[in-house]
């Protein structure tokens, strides 16, 4: 038992240091990103990559994403322009995976070394403590020395579960367990589970990446659980436009919709190629990079054949959460 809990103290540094970014860049410029969000959003790809954009800055897409249904259910976002800024937001939140898989950076010059994020962690965690001390109001420069902190845990918390998971690939059972996610239906269910319970698709992410340097997950294991993950993440968006307006909740639901229809669309492409070419590493443990890449080119490849399909995907959207249609950017509260 004593075995785990270095363990269950990666994983509560690395969900507080994921916690603690989001809460101190919106403390810090915040008002900002709402400001920007509203100028940056007319047409239609300008608001996609604005919600890549904003949230490859706070690695958070549920943070873009419920700011964004705010703007919506104030009037001050139509749904259009919501659905553009979330669908980039899925873009954006790859950005966390591929800092975490800065571990695998090769060499033995110390510059390398401090590149990785066990060399980052002590000291950004020392720049943002003392930062933070010597900070002489609680308003944004508080909140800007909260940055490095964040970071710092984020990426020590990471660390800790890699260390601690590593002695565990070596038994048998718990090789056993992943092995049992390497079917489509499974792997997905438990990747929504555990996204869902944690409320973070970047921080279920990078837990699949610490699992994934002990060498035990598999290509075919981390499929279908990266795709699980971002259905996962819907959860926290759908609870926050409970009791929302009409167009709120919309927007959840665009969020929702990407997702679902995105995994269904991937699941049909990658498994279709594998059952008809094949695919040689299918069975080959997968590197955090491997995660990365995967995770980065599901949401690329969902955002790209989505967005010109948008209007009918609003369309949906509209017939699942009905009610009456409010025209131009005050779509806003008609319940």
């Amino acid at each position: 038992m004593l075995t785990y809990l270095p363990l269950a103290g990666g994983v509560g540094l690395f969900l507080y240091g994921i916690t603690l970014l989001g809460e101190s860049l919106e403390r810090a410029a915040g008002a900002k990103l709402s400001r920007l969000l509203r100028r940056m959003t007319r047409g239609r790809w300008r608001p996609m990559l604005l919600g890549l954009c904003v949230t490859a800055v706070i690695q958070s897409s549920t943070a873009t994403t419920v700011m964004t249904i705010g703007l919506v259910n104030g009037g001050i976002l139509g749904l259009e322009q919501a659905a553009g800024v979330i669908l980039g937001a899925n873009i954006g939140t790859t950005a966390t995976a591929w800092l975490l898989s800065l571990s695998e950076l090769s060499g033995g010059g110390l510059l390398m070394e401090l590149l990785k994020p066990s060399g980052l962690a002590p000291i950004l965690l020392l720049v943002g403590g003392l930062g933070y001390l010597l900070a002489k109001d609680k308003g944004p420069s508080k909140a800007r020395s909260l940055l490095p902190l964040g970071f710092g845990l984020l990426f020590l918390g990471m660390n800790m579960m890699e260390q601690a998971l590593l002695p565990l690939s070596e038994r048998g059972d718990f090789r056993a367990l992943f092995m049992r996610c390497d079917s489509l239906p499974t792997g997905v269910l438990a990747g929504a589970l555990v996204t869902a319970l944690i409320q973070s698709s970047s921080a279920s992410v990078g837990m699949l990446q610490a699992l994934a340097s002990t060498g035990m997950v598999p290509f075919s294991t981390a499929v279908p659980i990266i795709m699980g993950q971002n259905i996962g993440t819907c959860v926290t968006v759908l609870l926050a436009s409970v009791g929302s307006g009409l167009n709120a909740r919309r927007a959840a639901m665009v969020h929702f919709y990407f997702n679902l229809f995105g995994t269904i669309a991937f699941s049909a492409l990658i498994y279709g190629v594998k059952a008809t070419v094949g695919i040689p590493f299918w069975h080959d443990p997968v590197s955090r990079s491997g995660i990365s890449l995967f995770h980065t080119l599901f949401n690329v490849f969902n955002t790209l054949w989505m967005m010109p399909l948008l209007d009918r995907l609003l369309h949906l959207v509209e017939r699942t959460v009905g009610g009456r249609r409010v025209a131009g950017l005050a779509e806003s509260r008609t319940a």
